[in-house]
Order: structure tokens, then C-alpha cells, then sequence
């Protein structure tokens, strides 16, 4: 090793005080995030997402006062047609520990200098009656909108984006990224029509959701057959093999040019990914994306008005690893840093709350 380099070394880092940075860009971030100096320990306290403060309900509501961004359990799976466990999802995904808090491709770190807290889980009157678990969501997700709130959620099964889109959409349909196995665009299905097989066919039929601009990523399995609707309503479908083909680049290009520069939402299914990565999951199917692909297919959006996201069908149960909830912590954690970075893109976009707070 050359020695003047070592002694140089030596001498600027050597007697260096704890928590000395040098690089301006990097002494930024950590002025931001130790703001007192010091991190609470990452296994110690109560869990929350991401480890934003937590803000407990209020009178059985979702406390928003003066908040930005929401992040927001819904641990309701009364929709699945495969393996339930997804309620539990929320729960695990609060539990990881080691996520953030600086995104290293995005040069951010969203936690700081925003009002961010996790306001605990969406209240439902009852875990037996998925009609009514849809209506409290959507009561929910509109007084959030209403407080001017950007709201990212964690599930859950996938037919909770349903009634999040409406609350999110109505009166001006949303764009959408969907990243997932399955299009989730069917029918009704023994003798239901609200299941995680088919919100994004009902918020299309609802108004809410603009099928021309809505992009399916990931798409695999054998249930290709149940899709028509996606293709028939003008979505555009990127199989999992077209992202092994195409990059993670050039899908994020197709999806940029999708969705455009008007309001849209991301919704993610652990699903997406491989099982090697993802097994924690209700409807796993081989073949699916890495997780570094769907990062930076994630990556790829910066800069567009996203107005909300949710991750969706973490499972822990059937994964003994945690893999499954490291990995939804990891998307989450992506899905902020887009919406923090999509601030001027909203409010170019005029992304204003569709009603009156005193009207909920």
C-alpha cells in the first residue's frame, strides 16, 4: 500500500470523532437523520413502519393532524382464493428493523424533514364480512385524502386496493403501476366480485381507475386465461419474461410513458417476485422478478406525480426466514422515497383533496 496514502489516511480519519462525515452530500444526509446526535437502537422500542413515529388512533380513528404522509395497516385477507395469512402482514412488515434510512440510488433520505408517522391500522367493524371491511377502508382512505394526506398502505390481500382507489380516485380517475403475478382484473368468482383476484376489473367499472393508463408488471403463472378485461379495457401488460428481456430500465420507461405526468398510484404484491425471494406470499408462482429488478423498476418513476401506494399479500406464516416481510419493508420504504420526490410533480398536477374534511 502506498504509505503517504496511509498516512494520509491516518491523519484525516484516524483521531476522527464519532460521527465526523466529510463528504458534503453525505454529511447532509447525517445531519438530517442524527438530529440528536445518536439512532435509537433498530431492535429496541415499539415497531413501527419503517421506524416513523408512531401516532396512535384517536377516538378509533386514524390520527392525521398535521401530517404529510400516512403509512397505514390494513390487515384484512377475507379476500384470498388460495392461502389466507395476509392479515398478519402489516404486523410483520412493522417488525423489520434494518431498512433505510437513506436510499442509495434516489440520494434521499425520506424520513427527514417531512411529517411522517405510522397511524396504526385501518378499524373494521367486522373481520367476518369483507363487504363491510371494504366500506370502512374506503371511509377511511377518503378522510385521508380529505386531510390532504398522501397515504401509503400495507395489507392485507390485494382486493384492499380496491376500495382505496376509489376513495383515492373518485372524480378523477388514477393512473397505475401494478407490480404482481396476476393482473388481478377477473370476474366475479364463486358467486363474489370483491376478491383479490379482480379489484383493479371493478375500479376501472367504477371510474375510478384509467385502464389506458395502467401499467400490469410482472404478469406469469397459469392464470393468464382469467385476463381479457386487461386487455380489452386498454392496459398495458409486461410479462415477467419482458422484464427479463427488456431491463428494469426500459420498463421504467414504459411505464413513465403510461402513466405520463398526470396522478397515479403504485400498488405492489410481494407475489411479484420469485418465490426464491418472496415465499411468504398467498399465490406464490415460479418465475417471477429478483428483488434488485423490481427496485429498480421502483427507481424508475422518480420524479412522477405518485399520490399514494400500497404493498399487498405478505403472508409471514409461510415464510420462517422473514425474507417475504424484509422485502415489503424494503418496497415500502422505495414507494416513500417516490412520493417524496414526486411533491412538485403533485402539485403541478394540481393533486388537491375531491372533498371537504367537514364532509366526512
Amino acid at each position: 500500500m502506498d504509505q503517504d496514502k496511509l498516512r494520509a489516511l491516518r491523519e484525516k480519519y484516524g483521531q476522527a470523532p464519532e460521527g465526523t462525515i466529510f463528504d458534503p452530500e453525505f454529511a447532509e444526509v447525517g445531519r438530517r437523520i442524527f438530529k440528536a446526535g445518536r439512532r435509537p437502537w433498530p431492535f429496541a422500542g415499539v415497531s413501527t413502519f419503517l421506524d416513523a413515529p408512531h401516532r396512535p388512533l384517536k377516538d378509533d380513528a386514524l390520527d392525521l393532524d398535521g401530517l404529510d404522509y400516512a403509512l397505514i395497516g390494513v390487515p384484512m385477507d377475507l379476500g384470498v382464493t388460495n392461502r389466507a395469512g395476509s392479515r398478519l402482514g402489516p404486523r410483520a412488515v412493522r417488525a423489520i428493523e434494518r431498512v433505510g434510512p437513506y436510499e442509495h440510488q434516489l440520494k434521499i433520505a425520506p424520513l427527514a424533514d417531512c411529517a411522517v408517522a405510522d397511524v396504526g391500522d385501518v378499524m373494521m367493524r367486522s373481520r367476518y364480512d369483507l363487504v363491510s371491511c371494504h366500506a370502512d377502508i374506503e371511509a377511511c382512505f377518503e378522510r385521508v385524502r380529505a386531510a390532504g394526506v398522501v397515504p401509503l398502505a400495507i395489507g392485507g390481500d390485494h382486493s384492499i386496493s380496491l376500495p382505496i382507489l376509489k376513495a383515492l380516485g373518485r372524480g378523477r380517475p388514477l393512473g397505475l403501476v401494478h407490480i404482481d403475478a396476476h393482473c388481478d382484473t377477473s370476474g366475479p368468482y364463486e358467486g363474489a366480485k370483491f376478491h383479490h383476484g379482480g379489484p383493479f376489473r371493478q375500479a376501472v367499472l367504477e371510474g375510478v381507475l384509467d385502464p389506458e393508463r395502467t401499467i400490469q408488471i410482472g404478469i406469469r403463472g397459469a392464470a393468464e386465461y382469467l385476463w381479457e378485461f386487461s386487455y380489452e379495457s386498454g392496459m398495458t401488460v409486461v410479462h415477467a419474461e419482458d422484464v427479463l428481456k427488456l431491463g428494469p430500465a426500459a420498463v421504467a420507461e414504459k411505464a413513465r410513458a403510461v402513466v405520463g405526468d398526470q396522478p397515479f398510484y403504485v400498488s405492489f404484491d410481494v407475489d411479484s417476485l420469485d418465490p426464491a425471494f418472496a415465499p411468504g406470499t398467498g399465490t406464490p408462482e415460479i418465475g417471477g422478478m429478483t428483488s434488485l429488478e423490481a427496485l429498480e423498476i421502483l427507481r424508475g418513476l422518480a420524479g412522477l406525480p405518485m399520490v399514494g401506494g400500497d404493498v399487498v399479500e405478505v403472508a409471514p406464516q409461510y415464510d420462517t426466514s422473514s425474507n417475504t416481510a424484509h422485502a415489503a419493508a424494503q418496497v415500502l420504504f422505495t414507494i416513500f422515497c417516490l412520493a417524496r420526490l414526486a411533491e412538485p410533480a403533485r402539485e403541478a398536477a394540481g393533486w388537491l383533496p375531491a372533498i371537504s374534511p367537514a364532509s366526512v
